[in-house]
């Protein structure tokens, strides 16, 4: 069961970057959860760069945070990710979720993110 979720969602994360596409005037905000942990990067796909990145494992994702895989621990990653693409004048971004359902964590990162100054 738990090998075909996993092929099930490259499927998915395969399909939806057919379409989304992260350019230099408006890069691609991927999203990656595990159990443990959350991760956030912004990759410009014309050049293959990533231009930031965040997770919960950082030191700045927060004291307070017992476990990284929860919806706390998201809305502190999307903050930092959205703080870290203010400072290098990244604003409008295209959202990746990485074919995970967009509610829980996935939905958290992406708020926090957008009321910390992103658009998309």
């Amino acid at each position: 069961m738990a090998q075909s979720k996993i092929k099930a969602r490259a499927r998915r994360h395969a399909r939806i970057r057919k379409t989304v596409l992260g350019t230099t005037a408006k890069p691609r905000l991927s999203v990656f959860r595990s159990l443990n942990n959350i991760y956030a990067q912004i990759i410009d796909d014309t050049t293959g760069k990533t231009l930031a990145a965040a997770s919960s494992l950082d030191k700045g994702a927060g004291p307070g945070v017992k476990h990284g895989g929860n919806v706390e621990s998201a809305k502190k990653v999307g903050a930092s990710i959205a703080q870290k693409a203010i400072e290098k004048n990244i604003k409008n971004i295209v959202f990746d979720r990485s074919g995970y359902q967009y509610h829980g964590c996935i939905k958290a990162l992406a708020d926090a993110a957008r009321e910390k100054g992103l658009q998309f």
